[in-house]
Order: C-alpha cells, then sequence, then structure tokens
C-alpha cells in the first residue's frame, strides 16, 4: 500500500493505493501558515480505519520550499566564494552575508592558490557575529578537486550548525549556478527541517514508522534523510506533481500539453510521447539561477480561486486570490463561482456565489448568467493563450526531454489534458475555444497526489576522468581514486553507473525500478608539444525518470475512463 499526497495552494490532497487500485482519497483546505497541519490532516483522514502496517511507503510534494522563496522567509546565510583569476565572483554574490576569499584551483584540478587559514576563521568568526548559522562553501572547480571546499568546512565545522559545500550540490562546472543553488540549500534548509521533523514524528506518534519520500522538482523522489543534503531539490515539486499525476494517462504516441488548473494557479507542461521536457540548466528562483534539475513547467496566476474585478469597463482575473470562491465562504467572486452560476458545479452556496457574480454583473450592464459565462470564457483564453505562448517558447531553444536532446525537434501538441478540481468544466470548453482534443484525467481532483505516489526515485551522477594525472572523481558522491593510462569511456560510463545505483538506494530507490541509462558523454585528447599525453573523459548518467514498477494496471484501470 502506498500513500501519496500533494500539498497545493489551496488544498491538500492524499490517496491510498494498493494493488494497482485507488483504495481512498481525501482533500483537506491548505493552512499556508501552517503546512505541516495540512499534511498531517490529510494523512490522519485517508488513513483512517487502515491499518498502518500495510502502508509500506508515503510520498509527499510540499509547496515549502518554493513558498518561503517567493515569499522571501528564508533565514539568513552565509556565503563563502573562493575563484582565483577570472570573472570578479562579486558578480555572483546572492546576499549580504557573502565572502570572497583566497584559494585557486584550476579546471583540471590542480591546485594554483592555497587557502588561508586565518582567513577562513576570520570569515567564519564575522558570520557567527551576525548570527548565522548554515553557510555555503563554493569554489570554483571544486567538482575537479574538492580539496579546497573540503579544507575550509574542517576548519569551521565547529562553528555552523549546517555547511553545504558545492562540489556536494551538483557535478556541473557552471560556477554562478553553483553559488546559487548553494545559496539556496543553506537558506532553505531549517525551513525544512523544521517540516520533515515535524512528519516524521507525528507519523511515529501514529505507529507509522514506514519510509517517507519527497518529490523532487524533476519528477522523480528522495527519501526523508537525503532530502536534509539538498532540500533545494524540493522547490517546484508541486508542478512536478502535475506531470507526473498526467503521464500516467497520456498516450504512447502523442504531443500533449498539460494543463493543472488549481485554487491559485495554473501549472503547464508538455508531454511528447509520454515523456517530459526537462529544464537542462537549471531551474531559475526569483533572482538566482540554479543547477536544480526540474522538469519544464510554468506557472501562471490564475486558477479556481483568483480574484474577479472590474477596472475600466473590463473584467480583470488574478493574479490575486484574496481566498476561497464565495460559494465555499469566501468574500470576493471568482471562477468557481461564475461555474456555480452556469450550473457546472453544485457543491457549494450558489446563492452566495450569484451574489459575487452580479457584483460584477452590474457594473457590466449586463445579466448574471452573461457576466458568468464572460469570467468563464475569458479564464479559459488566458490560460490557452499563456499556453500557447509557452510552446513558442520552448520551440525557440533547443528541445530537451528527461532522456535526449531532441535537434530540430518542434513541439506541436495535438491532445490538452486538464487536472484539478473544475477540470471537466474547463476540458469540455476548452475542446470548444482551442480546437484540440481535450480531457479530464481519470481522477482529476487528486491526480497530483497519484502521480507523486507512483513517481520512482530519480538521481544523476557525474564522473570525470584524467588519464595524463591518473585520476578519476565524482566529488559530489565523495569520490577519488587512481586509474591507469588505459582507463576508457566505456570503464567511466561502467565506473559512474556502479556509483549511481549505490546513490539511488541510499536516496530511496527500489532495485527492481532502477532503469539507468547515459546523457552525456565527452572525451578529449590532452596533447603535450607533437603527441597525446592522455585523455580527459566526462560521463553523466541517471536513472531514468518515471513511474515505478507494479502499478501498470492502475494507470491502465483508470485510463479507459478517459477514452
Amino acid at each position: 500500500m502506498i500513500l501519496g499526497l500533494d500539498v497545493g495552494g489551496t488544498h491538500t490532497d492524499a490517496v491510498l493505493l494498493e494493488n494497482g487500485y485507488l483504495i481512498k482519497e481525501y482533500k483537506v483546505a491548505t493552512d499556508q501558515n501552517n503546512l505541516f497541519a495540512s499534511v498531517l490532516k490529510g494523512i490522519t483522514k485517508v488513513t483512517s480505519g487502515t491499518d498502518a502496517g500495510r502502508i509500506k511507503r508515503a510520498v509527499l510534494s510540499t509547496t515549502l520550499a518554493t513558498n518561503a522563496i517567493i515569499q522571501d522567509m528564508l533565514p539568513p546565510a552565509g556565503m563563502i566564494i573562493s575563484s582565483g583569476p577570472g570573472i570578479d565572483p562579486e558578480f555572483f554574490r546572492t546576499n549580504e552575508h557573502y565572502y570572497i576569499v583566497s584559494g585557486s584551483i584550476d579546471h583540471r584540478g590542480r591546485e594554483i592558490v592555497p587557502v588561508i587559514r586565518d582567513e577562513i576563521k576570520k570569515t567564519g568568526d564575522i558570520l557567527k557575529k551576525a548570527g548565522i548559522k548554515n553557510i555555503g562553501i563554493v569554489g570554483k572547480f571544486s567538482v575537479r578537486n574538492p580539496a579546497h571546499e573540503l579544507l575550509i568546512k574542517e576548519i569551521l565545522k565547529d562553528d555552523f550548525e549546517r555547511i553545504f559545500m558545492g562540489h556536494r550540490i551538483s557535478g556541473n562546472l557552471n560556477f554562478p549556478r553553483r553559488i546559487a543553488t548553494t545559496f539556496l540549500n543553506a537558506s532553505v534548509h531549517p525551513v525544512h527541517k523544521k517540516f520533515i521533523t515535524a512528519v516524521k514524528n507525528s507519523l511515529k506518534e501514529k505507529g507509522m514508522n514506514i519510509p517517507i519520500h519527497i518529490l523532487k522538482a524533476d519528477g522523480g523522489t528522495m527519501n526523508f534523510d537525503t532530502s536534509i543534503d539538498f532540500p533545494a531539490q524540493t522547490i517546484l515539486s508541486g508542478p512536478s506533481a502535475s506531470i507526473m499525476g498526467a503521464m500516467a494517462f497520456a498516450p504512447e504516441d502523442e504531443e500533449c500539453l498539460v494543463l493543472d488548473i488549481g485554487g491559485t494557479t495554473t501549472d503547464m507542461a508538455i508531454l511528447v510521447n509520454k515523456v517530459p521536457l526537462l529544464r537542462p540548466l537549471g531551474i531559475g528562483m526569483e533572482k538566482c539561477k540554479t543547477l536544480i534539475r526540474a522538469l519544464d513547467t510554468r506557472s501562471i496566476g490564475i486558477g479556481g480561486d483568483s480574484y474577479v474585478r472590474v477596472e475600466n469597463k473590463k473584467i480583470i482575473i488574478g493574479p490575486v486570490r484574496k481566498g476561497p470562491a464565495m460559494a465555499y465562504g469566501g468574500e470576493s467572486p471568482t471562477p468557481t463561482d461564475a461555474l456555480f452560476v452556469l450550473g457546472m458545479q453544485e457543491d457549494g452556496d450558489k446563492e452566495a456565489a450569484a451574489r459575487g457574480i452580479k457584483s460584477i454583473a452590474v457594473k457590466l450592464d449586463m445579466s448574471v448568467e452573461k457576466a458568468a459565462s464572460k469570467i468563464f470564457d475569458m479564464a479559459c483564453r488566458i490560460i490557452l493563450d499563456e499556453a500557447h505562448r509557452m510552446i513558442r517558447e520552448i520551440n525557440d531553444k533547443p528541445v530537451y526531454t528527461v532522456h535526449e536532446l531532441k535537434e530540430g525537434f518542434k513541439v506541436s501538441p495535438e491532445r490538452i489534458l486538464v487536472l484539478g478540481g473544475p477540470a471537466p468544466c474547463f476540458a469540455k470548453r476548452m475542446e470548444e475555444l482551442s480546437g484540440f482534443r481535450t480531457n479530464a484525467v481519470p481522477k482529476w481532483g487528486v491526480a497530483n497526489a497519484i502521480g507523486a505516489a507512483l513517481a520512482r526515485t530519480t538521481s544523476e551522477v557525474t564522473l570525470f576522468a584524467d588519464t595524463e594525472q591518473q585520476v578519476a572523481g565524482a566529488p559530489e558522491e565523495n569520490f577519488m581514486e587512481k586509474i591507469g593510462k588505459k582507463f576508457s569511456g566505456q570503464m567511466a560510463t561502467e565506473k559512474a553507473f556502479d556509483l549511481l545505483r549505490q546513490k539511488a538506494v541510499r536516496s530511496g530507490a527500489r532495485a527492481e525500478d532502477l532503469e539507468l541509462e547515459v546523457v552525456e558523454e565527452q572525451e578529449f585528447n590532452i596533447v603535450r608539444g607533437f603527441y597525446t599525453s592522455g585523455k580527459n573523459i566526462r560521463v553523466k548518467v541517471q536513472v531514468k525518470p518515471g513511474l515505478i514498477r507494479g502499478y501498470d494496471e492502475l494507470a491502465k484501470s483508470l485510463a479507459r475512463e478517459m477514452r
């Protein structure tokens, strides 16, 4: 039995799955001031009357890290940067507590300028006096040789609660993005740790001592213990749940536009033959461009609970949300209230909804029904227009799926898959307005939670080898070893797969779900004078993103409802 939870801006959805079937589903209001309480309530409701011993795995997606960043509510973190010659790292400043220190490693991992211990101690003292408890350390070429980051950590290890090192955060060479990614991990960590600890303790009190996983931005999962080391990976786990929720029901041979219409936002993405698109460099959050691997999604500020008003005789919808729809006790009209007036929803106070829409109708000098129709159509058109814009932006650059670069490929969706509470209403009208074949996915109201529950644990490993220096390493995995002059690309791939299997299992993967693949291979000759003195080899491998095995029947049985 698997427990899945999706913590959205308006609702927290919980599902219980067993032997390929959806056993139970439950929806509770999300308290943005206390996400933990929302999670606990969802778990309590959906597991009521169920033997906790039968639940073997729990997966949740959360907006916690994303909300903390957007609302600028992260605790302060310190950053210590060493770079050496080149662009001034001051250009990559992340925050007030950002210090540039001596020390330099070159692109092949050789020390050029040593670390100065007294300088590091003084910098640490400054950060301590400022009340900083968590810091990040980033060296320009630490992914080739992490010695300086390790030394700085050793010097400061007793002075701070948590120290994040850039070479452990990502194996990619992009220095500015590695700084930003390390900073986000150090900043998010206290918020994430508090949330994780509370969830684990509460489940233990209920006798549910089970493996708990959290959904990442790339649509894969990691266990709670691993997430403590990489808390920023949980950024945008909500939109990735949308994709995983649609992926189970998408056709094998079509391009699909996925629309998850929530209360506050609409998340959108593209599936190509059931495979999600990928942001190859990493996501951007606020002013930070990161190395956080993520599915290619867009979020726009319009949903079922968006605030509707009239300005200069024109209807304006969103991006503000002032609370729930008036049909559910709110104080401001919303698109959801329009659906009640149009007879498309009936599980709330229709009279309250009509009062809200009437306030719009009076200002536009039209009937309540006509105003409701205009609001609904406008919401549909805004979402479709933004989807077309997203498709144009995707086609303006190379298209990457989670498996490959599709050279010269242009995205052209033929079907729209709609998730979220009002999915059937929007799907029908969007088909009429767009001409696309449009479907509400099965169990549209909790499809995100199903997607989270069925997501596979994902990991990636980057390994480099220098046969001239006779060294191979994957610093993010804390791995370095001596190699021979005849070390080859094939040997590098085998070693990378070895490390990947170990990492995936540590992160919570099941052995039967490990589908490994190479995503990048590079090999260059090192030339000295007039002869080749060695090779520089780089390999990146990953656990193929997707759904866990053994639940194919669930997807098949629910997909029949869509045909």
